[in-house]
């Protein structure tokens, strides 16, 4: 099944999906890492796996997702920082505007210099509303995007973000508040933009725990992405499986 009618039928059903954030700068590409990351995948449960970020020091990308792609049955989506970001060896590609700013590269710019490379590519292109959040604390996201995220407890800025970018066609919409995060996105900013657009709504940033993971669910977010508790801890990913992922 593609990537967007599986987000489009787990948000048609109210069942829920999980995703893990791979960055290439903290991802060991041996065959015993990955054999590793597998069979923590498969014990969580984990729907999705994402690649990319918004700066690699180490030219490492196409190297981890060779290496993820080898050892994981799930799709593997890429979340590009940049056009270089691009494999043809992943299932799908985040296909990223960054509505929540006001950086015309990262609106419209980026894609037109990635666009003859997607073309070329066997890739799912999804077009992706990226909506950075204020979480507590400044991330490498919004610093490298020369752009303000949307205030924390301002859901009603978010909903109408949403919605302009839905009207604009993108067809699914992500709320982040970026790699290490001080806290989650506000249970009431997903519960504004769930309420407010059609489309799948994915959530990410700052959530570590089961807990915090069934809260956004809850809110109303379709998938959940979580990237540092694997990186600082890969055996709590396996505790994400006991959270409950269907809507009551």
């Amino acid at each position: 099944m593609a990537v967007k009618d599986a987000l489009v039928e787990a948000h048609a059903k109210g069942s829920k999906l999980l995703a893990v954030l791979v960055d290439p700068d903290g991802f060991d590409p041996t065959s015993a890492n990955c054999r590793l990351f597998s069979e923590l995948i498969s014990a969580a449960s984990v729907d999705l796996v994402l690649v990319g970020g918004s700066l690699l020091t180490d030219d490492r990308f196409h190297e981890a997702v060779h290496a993820i792609r080898q050892h994981v049955s799930v799709p593997v989506v890429l979340f590009p920082g940049s056009p270089s970001q691009l494999s043809n060896e992943a299932d799908a590609v985040l296909f990223l505007s960054l509505i929540s700013g006001r950086n015309p590269d990262l609106l419209i710019g980026q894609h037109v210099h990635a666009a003859a490379a997607l073309q070329r590519m066997n890739l799912e292109v999804l077009p992706t509303g990226y909506m950075l959040v204020d979480c507590g604390k400044p991330t490498t996201a919004s610093y490298i995007s020369h752009t303000f995220p949307l205030p924390w407890d301002k859901p009603g800025i978010a909903a109408m973000t949403a919605l302009a970018g839905q009207y604009l066609g993108l067809q699914l919409m992500y709320l982040d508040g970026g790699s290490g995060a001080a806290r989650p996105v506000s249970e009431e900013m997903i519960t504004a933009v769930r309420n407010t657009v059609s489309c799948p709504l994915i959530v990410g940033g700052g959530i570590r725990t089961p807990e915090q993971a069934r809260a956004a669910w809850d809110a109303g977010a379709d998938l959940v992405v979580v990237g540092t508790i694997w990186e600082r801890d890969p055996g709590a990913l396996i505790d994400f499986k006991s959270a409950d992922r269907i809507s009551e």
